[in-house]
């Protein structure tokens, strides 16, 4: 059986003529209308039985549970399979469906009828999903198939300690600490401290992901797979160019390894039972393997064929991982804050020793910093988490503290009595919604086990072999994660009374031309190719409609800069330019213009317009 479940706020249908010989009789032609309700689209396959069906409402069941909803409309849909069972079996089994579902309000829309139907579907992370149940198992619980590592299974019974480390040094219980002036700091301890991942709302960057035409769910797909759609690749391709250039330029070298490796290579296997994370299996021609969900393997493996020496130390790796994959539970999963697929800049360092990695997590840290930043998120947007083992801290305090010291204001800490997993120290940097929940970006570790298990090793200055101790660090965090900060920023600037927007070189149109009437488009095709040859993403909109609606729409589309060329401008050697950011409107020459955007792009990747010139061209996203 095949199921498409959608959370709706509406839904009409209209029974239009019977479709096969056995249609249910006795059917109303008018349209219904439901509103608040959960709409299964239902397709009954061969070799389905009563089980099958007690499972699929029971599965139903549950997931109405956790929306809170309890109108069921049953809608049998023979779309969803190729492989349908006989229409009285069919039949039979929705109509047992119906009478197991208990307390729900059940209905169905007639069988074996055509019907003319529109849904409005609701915006959070739980509205849409797909069911595949088959005689005696649930492709949905992912128990049942689930290969969980040690490290997973015991995570949640490690026992920490909670501490808040300010920038003086002074090391003070969680409890203890007033939070009066670092209220995001308290959101963050009472966050990790609780460990509760799952949502009970749709963050507001879901919203704006499918309004700026950005990023959608992709209900044929796993759940937390997404699609980007051109805006949205966009700016995922400049967030992944920066990235990769600043650790160019920190030292790191570019690889590029396999998405899947073998489960039973003796590396994999101790090291999944170190790292806290599920991964998706996969078996092919009779072997078992799975989905890397980091970046890890194929550089420990290629570092192994390596021969290393201190001299060559630190050596520095770097992925830029498309993509990493974990299987994060369903009710964790939303937007882009939290994904089953995603996209993560991964650069590991090789040190000789601890020293060395000490002095090199300090370059990466101010690394990371400074990404971020660039990136449009600022300090006052995140707080640093720092996790570290007792015997760590109490050998390298002072390390600990000038980390602190250079983020300049209070982190929480986690310490452990002894080592769990593989690293000694891990330090993130973690964005925090208005929704209370924290999001990981940037980290490190200091990892003292992998070289060892990867048979990694360098010759030292006694001509002695050794293995390097190895940092794990993402500059930035998961790109998606970046474009969800950024969109939670400017929920947060529109709920303040601030224009949203998002930095102007990731904007997919910085700059909108309008032409007052046709005969001024030619002005505007020539102007737009002159701004488009400064790498400047322009387009053009062409559409008949009013000018208050062409510039409030711009406005919509958080276009910064828009220009409208008239009988007035065209005459004019000045641009005359409304910049969003500021509400005015300005003359400035063309060079001004483009100094002026210059300044505010400098050292920033350039692409072309990702979508047709002309707005008229373009076609319209429904979402």
């Amino acid at each position: 059986m095949r199921i498409l479940q959608l959370h709706c706020d509406s839904i009409e249908y209209t029974p239009t003529k019977k479709e096969i010989k056995n249609a249910e009789d006795d059917v109303s032609t008018e349209t219904i209308k439901l509103e608040e309700l959960v709409v299964a689209f239902v397709a009954v396959e061969k070799g389905d039985d009563s089980s099958v069906a007690q499972d699929a409402i029971s599965q139903i069941k549950n997931s109405m549970e956790k929306i809170g909803c309890k109108k069921l409309l049953l809608y049998p849909y023979a779309h969803l399979s190729s492989n349908l069972a006989s229409p009285s079996l069919a039949l039979s089994l929705l109509k047992e469906m119906e009478s197991y579902s208990g307390s729900l309000e059940v209905s169905h829309s007639p069988f074996g009828w055509t019907k003319s139907y529109k849904v409005q579907v609701k915006g959070h992370p739980l509205a849409e999903s797909s069911k595949t149940i088959t005689k005696n198992e649930s492709t949905l619980d992912e128990s049942k198939e689930e290969v969980t590592s040690n490290a997973l299974k015991s995570e949640s019974k490690i026992q920490s300690f909670w501490y808040i480390l300010s920038p003086n040094g002074k090391m003070s219980p969680m409890s203890e600490f007033n939070f009066a002036n670092h209220k995001k700091l308290e959101i963050l301890s009472k966050y990790e401290s609780a460990k509760k991942r799952s949502v009970d709302e749709p963050p507001p960057h879901v919203a704006l992901m499918k309004k700026m035409a950005i990023a959608d769910y992709e209900p044929a797909s796993d759940s937390g797979n997404m699609r980007f759609f051109p805006n949205g690749r966009l700016i995922k391709s400049l967030i992944e160019q920066y990235v990769t250039s600043r650790v160019k330029e920190y030292g790191g070298y570019e690889v590029e390894t396999p998405i899947m490796y073998d489960s039973n290579h003796p590396s994999m296997v101790s090291y999944f039972n170190r790292f806290p994370a599920r991964q998706y299996n996969i078996d092919s021609e009779g072997k078992k393997l799975f989905l890397r969900f980091a970046a890890c393997f194929g550089q420990f493996l290629m570092a192994n064929e390596f021969q290393l020496s201190y001299k060559n130390l630190p050596y520095r790796l770097y992925e830029l991982t498309r993509y990493s994959f974990r299987r994060e539970q369903s009710g964790e999963l939303v937007g882009l804050r939290r994904l089953r697929a995603f996209t993560m800049p991964d650069c590991h360092a090789f040190c000789k020793d601890m020293d060395q990695s000490i002095e090199e997590i300090k370059k990466r840290f101010d690394l990371s910093q400074s990404v971020l930043k660039e990136l449009g998120i600022q300090e006052s947007d995140y707080e640093m988490a720092i996790r570290f083992t007792e015997d760590f801290y109490n050998e390298n305090k002072k390390t600990i503290e000038e980390l602190v010291q250079r983020l300049g204001k209070p982190v929480l800490v986690e310490m452990w009595k002894e080592k769990f997993f593989y690293f000694v120290l891990k330090w993130e940097f973690n964005f925090i919604d208005t929704l209370g929940k924290a999001s990981a970006l940037s980290t490190d570790q200091i990892d003292v086990e992998n070289a060892n298990r990867y048979g990694i090793d360098f010759v030292d200055e006694n001509n002695v072999k050794k293995n390097p101790i190895i940092l794990h660090n993402s500059p930035s965090g998961a790109v998606e994660r970046i474009i969800y900060a950024l969109l939670e920023k400017a929920s947060l600037d529109s709920k303040q009374g601030r224009k949203p927007q998002i930095p102007l070189w990731l904007s997919p149109t910085q700059v909108r031309i309008i032409p007052l009437k046709d005969e001024f488009s030619g002005i505007c095709e020539s102007l737009a190719e002159k701004i488009s040859l400064r790498n400047i993403r322009v387009d053009i909109d062409d559409r008949n409609e009013s000018i208050g609606k062409r510039i409030r729409e711009a406005e919509k589309e958080w276009i910064r800069y828009i220009l409208v060329i008239g009988e007035k401008e065209s005459n004019s050697e000045n641009l005359s330019i409304r910049d969003r950011q500021t509400g005015e409107l300005r003359n400035l020459t063309f060079e001004e213009f483009i100094k002026e955007f210059e300044l505010q792009t400098k050292g920033k990747p350039v692409s072309s317009l990702n979508m047709p010139k002309y707005l008229s061209q373009r076609p319209q996203l429904m979402v």
